[in-house]
């Protein structure tokens, strides 16, 4: 089975020859492995065994795709949001938008005179989209646009005094998201739309369920519409405790959810997979805060393993990940021991890198 083929029979609760995985790591993390690896820090994921190609079109590549070397090095995207190097991640450290006047901030144009060289980012995965799941992420699609434009204080502070304008900010992101998904779409052959807004918070929603119905679902819907009209599976990231709003996301077409914060409410993996199994495929679960960096390579196999059984007992609907990108401190072991219940060996990955050495500078 190619990747391709094996995620979407997963997604399609089909026989499987092993779990499929779409493993993100932290720049460092990436960094370390690539050293093992002896592979450049873009090509660990390949190495490792992912099953998913894709890349950001939208304003997350500022974000994760343009690195810089030390902390307190910057750059201004096209948003006109200034990203600084913060312990290893880029941060925001202007908000073009937080000062500006209601009439400013619906003048405010989104940068659609480069979406060519956004979706020019899709065209390397061209060669491999025969033999891996394709996926294009569009998000940041609705309020974590919003306030990386506004600032999170004054976005929350627009939502609450007056929703009818924060309904019409929030629409624009989600038209400039619908911009380059559809297309995205319509040049190149996608498996998935990747979409994801983060309304949600260790603790539970940063917003209320309410508002969220209220001033996002709906243009949220159009979002999943455009991978829907055209009869690709729609993904969505949201990190921490959204359950109150997972039977609205599948009831406006969601079909994978990501990443599965098992330690916030109600994000119980096990739990979700019960209640919303025949419905909803799921991607994530491994505990990255406790279990990956802290636990013994006995508890990493063993709780991998019984995610795995969980998430699988319908026949599929999951994509092996971690609840967020796998931190520095995690142990080598650990790392290898997850993956080696997933069915990838060590000495697979130490083959596979060795192979991609080859077909990459031919040594």
């Amino acid at each position: 089975m190619n990747s391709k083929q094996r995620v979407s029979a997963a997604l399609r609760r089909e026989p499987v020859d092993r779990v499929p995985v779409f493993m993100w790591f932290h720049p460092d993390t990436a960094a370390h492995l690539g050293r093992l690896l002896e592979l450049p820090p873009n090509l660990v994921g390949d190495a490792m065994g992912n099953d998913v190609h894709q890349t950001w079109v939208n304003n997350n590549y500022p974000m994760e795709g343009i690195t810089h070397e030390h902390d307190g090095e910057s750059h201004v995207d096209d948003w006109g949001i200034t990203w600084t190097r913060g312990y290893s991640f880029n941060q925001i450290s202007h908000y073009p938008l937080a000062t500006a006047s209601k009439e400013e901030m619906l003048a405010y144009q989104f940068p659609t005179a480069h979406i060519d060289e956004y979706l020019g980012r899709m065209q390397s995965l061209m060669n491999v989209s025969s033999d891996y799941f394709l996926g294009c992420d569009i998000s940041p699609c609705a309020f974590e646009m919003y306030w990386r434009l506004r600032g999170m204080q004054a976005t929350m502070l627009d939502m609450a005094d007056d929703p009818e304008f924060a309904r019409s900010m929030l629409s624009h992101c989600m038209d400039f998201a619908i911009q380059l998904g559809e297309a995205a779409c319509d040049r190149f052959p996608l498996d998935w739309l990747w979409t994801g807004d983060d309304v949600a918070a260790q603790s539970g929603m940063m917003i209320s369920p309410k508002s969220w119905k209220n001033l996002i679902k709906p243009g949220l819907r159009r979002v999943f519409e455009v991978g829907k009209s055209r009869g690709l599976w729609v993904a969505f990231h949201c990190c921490g405790g959204l359950r109150p709003i997972i039977p609205d996301l599948i009831e406006i077409g969601l079909n994978v959810l990501n990443p599965i914060q098992g330690n916030c409410p109600g994000m119980d993996p096990f739990n979700l997979k019960k209640e919303f199994g025949d419905k909803l495929s799921f991607m994530g679960g491994v505990d990255t805060q406790n279990l990956l960096p802290y636990a013994s390579v006995s508890e990493v196999r063993r709780t991998t393993e019984e995610l795995i059984q969980a998430m699988t007992a319908d026949g599929g609907g999951y994509i092996l990940a971690a609840s967020h990108t796998i931190p520095p401190e995690t142990p080598d072991e650990n790392i290898f021991a997850m993956y080696a219940e997933a069915g990838i060996s060590r000495e697979e990955i130490f083959d596979h890198a060795a192979q991609i050495r080859k077909l990459t500078w031919g040594g």
